[in-house]
């Protein structure tokens, strides 16, 4: 007869069998090593695309790898680079200095792949909401806050914070919240000339019977009568000229909104913290990541924030989840030695880039730059240069009346100064594109300079 096995062995034998089928799905820690597993595949091919150097004159990326069948990612050119690497300049080619995708910020992330690297599995977030039945991750929120606290560009305190995909689609939300209902004069919506483009298409695109775009704010100065209500758009540091307006219009009847998007130590001087009724902020200008569409307001008014949060959530059912995650990792990154890395990093290259375009636009009278002066900033606690991330180009000769397209000539893209509310006599140029934008935007108006 065999030997019978105690009730005791039996279940020693099913957790020894329970704690290797653990330690096979690494769901314990075995031998006190840790090996990934549904992790692996994911974070082969992030490094492999991370590998891919592209001459240094552009960028692979993961779409298309992660599809089966894939072998290999292609390379994204830079302006001006061609061939299955990157590696060949394309002659006959023009500087583009029209968008404002905020690349000058990439080989600071480049530094930091492993500590702003984030890795999710395929059930992350998979519900409407979190755990509290919202759409805002509280977290985040209280991240926010610790940074502007730390930075001193904002207050927070006694405020409410609102998400959105980037400071545009908030910016509609803010119009929407302040706007009158039921009214027969819709609000008046008004920015100061050069004024960032979107704000006059965005309301106009919506064409609303709650308000309408009217224009310049000095074309209204002295006509804001009790029976209307205006809405004027403030932005500081400024876009296109990188200056630090303050708002035109005064009385009861007035609602400002503040974009603040470039009031970072890396594009300006931070004289104080801003402490206005509603100001918008957004995360493509603080840490260069335009792509991931997420943006914040920080609002006073209780009513004000309940209008704006109804409307997110008609509209979007609140900002995407993987965004705010994200977007939580870059903030935690960006904090390292209470931001001074990052904002050191922006601030140093803007700051040359800045220096080198004054030099070459100094050996002609035919152009111009616009005037910007160094101030004190409470971040840096020191005086400091300007570093704007445009410049707002002027042709100075008076039959050079399209400035658009004298430079087009040259070989250098723009944006026209009508967009903005101006003559177009004016462009601007983005000087927070890649280096290679860079640098042949400054060859390009080396040898138009050196026409004259």
């Amino acid at each position: 007869m065999g030997r019978k096995t105690s009730p005791m062995n039996n279940t020693s034998c099913i957790v020894t069998l329970f704690m290797i089928v653990l330690c096979a799905s690494n769901v314990f820690v075995c031998r006190g090593e840790w090996e990934p597993t549904w992790s692996t595949k994911a974070a082969e091919e992030a490094e492999a695309v991370a590998a891919i150097a592209c001459s240094g004159h552009g960028r692979a990326y993961l779409d298309g790898l992660i599809l089966k069948g894939m072998k290999k990612p292609v390379c994204e050119c830079n302006a001006c680079y061609g061939g299955s690497d990157c590696s060949k300049l394309l002659s006959n080619c023009s500087a583009d200095a029209g968008s404002g995708d905020p690349y000058f910020l990439e080989p600071f992330w480049m530094e930091r792949a492993a500590s702003s690297a984030i890795l999710v599995s395929g059930w992350h977030r998979m519900g409407y909401t979190y755990s509290d039945r919202t759409y805002i991750s509280e977290l985040l929120v209280k991240y926010i806050k610790k940074f502007h606290a730390t930075v001193g560009n904002a207050i927070t305190e006694g405020k409410y914070i609102i998400f959105g995909s980037g400071s545009t689609q908030l910016l509609s939300a803010a119009v929407y919240a302040l706007s009158p209902t039921s009214s027969h004069s819709p609000a008046k919506v008004l920015a100061t000339a050069p004024y960032y483009y979107v704000y006059r298409t965005q309301t106009q695109f919506f064409n609303s019977r709650d308000f309408s775009y009217e224009g310049d704010t000095s074309l209204w100065k002295n006509k804001t009568d009790k029976n209307s209500l205006f809405i004027e758009i403030v932005t500081s540091p400024n876009n296109p000229d990188g200056k630090l307006n303050k708002g035109v219009l005064q009385g009861p009847n007035v609602k400002t909104i503040h974009d603040r998007a470039y009031y970072w130590p890396h594009f300006t001087a931070i004289p104080s913290p801003a402490d206005d009724d509603l100001m918008l902020y957004t995360i493509s200008k603080l840490t260069g990541h335009a792509g991931t569409r997420f943006g914040w307001a920080i609002i006073k008014d209780k009513a004000v924030y309940e209008k704006m949060s109804t409307y997110m959530d008609v509209n979007t059912m609140g900002v995407s989840r993987d965004a705010q995650l994200r977007a939580l990792k870059l903030l935690d990154v960006a904090l390292e030695e209470d931001g001074k890395q990052i904002f050191q990093f922006g601030y140093s290259t803007l700051r040359d880039r800045w220096i080198r375009l004054k030099k070459t636009i100094s050996k002609t009278k035919r152009f111009s730059l616009q005037k910007l002066s160094s101030q004190y900033c409470t971040f840096f606690k020191k005086e400091r240069d300007p570093s704007p991330a445009y410049a707002w180009f002027k042709c100075e000769r008076k039959e050079d009346k399209n400035c658009y397209k004298i430079l087009e000539a040259a070989g250098i893209n723009g944006r026209k100064g009508s967009l903005y509310g101006a003559e177009d006599r004016y462009v601007r140029l983005g000087l927070i594109r890649s280096k290679d934008d860079f640098e042949i935007l400054i060859n390009q108006l080396k040898v138009l300079v050196a026409k004259e």
